[in-house]
């Protein structure tokens, strides 16, 4: 028998290939409604984290062996510390003792880290074996799930090892998120304000305005408007050579503060709260970005218990982290800044610029 999704949104990448998003409740325990895909693999190897794993892992084992497919697991624990070269080393090795093959199936069954570090070892074990993301929490559900960014860390900074490698399909099962403690949850708020920021007013003014405790009975709605931002965004330009750069608002400054205090004191989700609070304010005061734009974006960010008083930082350390910030090319890098809640501009600026950008912001 077919099944009807409620949300079924298909990524269209190129001309050659695409994948669905498919957003419904409770699909962990009825994967079998994708029978179709799974039975082009031999074997299934899942990898999920130590929180993820006891509260998901056994659902969706049954239900993948319910279609008569081998599965092996890979454990590894929780936190941005486990997105490195070693743990995917360790995941290389795993791999090869289960003797995967390209003709098998990895699945990324967590949030952001699983889902990066899962798909990076898939676009390089073997060249290539097909990944589904399982994402479990909002920040992954929302945008690191979709659009194929890949990679782990270095002690350097984030994301500086990785590449564009899209899933098979990405599987959003809501359900997951009430199992997420407050702060992480409004670590994948801050995701979503950003779309909002960027791309969709109307989203940004009904995260506003509704109840905070009402918010969880518009989730699917809410993270469907998401995809489809990201949908459109990466049909336009997978490589992010041009228009995908809007989806950095926050971050180049967000990564500085994740980098700088050693992926510890802060959520990626705090630091970019705090990243697009800086660079409306900063856009204000350059005559950029509307006048008033800073100040609604303080208060949301304050709605859904994200910072916006921002740290003091040493300005040598800053430099040195911004210096290798994987979106410069050359001598230049593009920040993201507003025209009005809605709306980007893109500003390019030279090394000599750095320090004004970055270090004094909106100050």
């Amino acid at each position: 028998m077919e099944v009807i999704f409620i949300k079924d949104i298909t990524v269209n990448v190129n001309r050659d290939y695409n994948y669905n998003i498919v957003i419904q409740k409770g699909l962990l325990q009825n994967l079998d409604c994708f029978k179709d895909i799974f039975d082009n693999y031999g074997k299934v190897i899942i990898i999920s984290d130590t929180n993820v794993a006891k509260l998901y892992l056994n659902d969706v084992m049954e239900s993948i062996k319910s279609m008569g497919c081998v599965i092996h697991e890979i454990i590894i624990d929780s936190g941005e510390k486990s997105k490195t070269l070693d743990k995917a080393y360790d995941i290389y090795e795993k791999l090869l003792q289960y003797n995967a093959t390209r003709g098998d199936l990895m699945i990324a069954l967590g949030g952001g880290v699983v889902g990066d570090l899962t798909g990076y070892c898939a676009s390089t074990y073997l060249r290539g074996l097909d990944f589904i993301q399982i994402p479990t929490s909002l920040l992954a559900q929302v945008d690191s799930s979709v659009g194929g960014k890949v990679g782990v860390n270095l002690k350097q900074g984030k994301n500086l090892i990785g590449s564009f490698y899209q899933p098979k399909l990405v599987i959003i099962d809501s359900n997951t998120l009430q199992t997420l403690p407050e702060r992480v949850f409004a670590d994948g708020m801050a995701e979503v304000i950003k779309y909002g920021c960027i791309y969709d007013d109307v989203l940004f003014e009904k995260l506003l305005k509704i109840n905070k405790n009402n918010l969880m009975e518009i989730i699917d709605e809410v993270i469907e408007t998401c995809c489809n931002i990201k949908k459109e965004v990466v049909e336009k330009d997978e490589m992010e050579k041009n228009l995908r750069r809007i989806l950095n608002f926050g971050h180049t400054l967000g990564h500085v503060v994740e980098s700088y205090f050693h992926l510890e004191k802060y959520t990626h989700g705090e630091s970019v709260a705090l990243g697009m609070y800086a660079f409306a304010q900063l856009g204000e005061k350059k005559g950029i970005t509307k006048v008033g734009t800073s100040s609604s974006i303080k208060s949301i960010l304050k709605k859904y218990g994200l910072p916006t008083d921002f740290p003091k930082l040493d300005r040598d350390k800053v430099l040195d982290i911004v210096s290798k910030d994987k979106k410069f090319e050359g001598s230049h890098i593009h920040l993201v800044l507003l025209e009005c809640i809605g709306k980007t501009k893109i500003q390019t600026i030279e090394n000599y610029q750095i320090e004004e950008y970055i270090l004094n912001r909106g100050e």
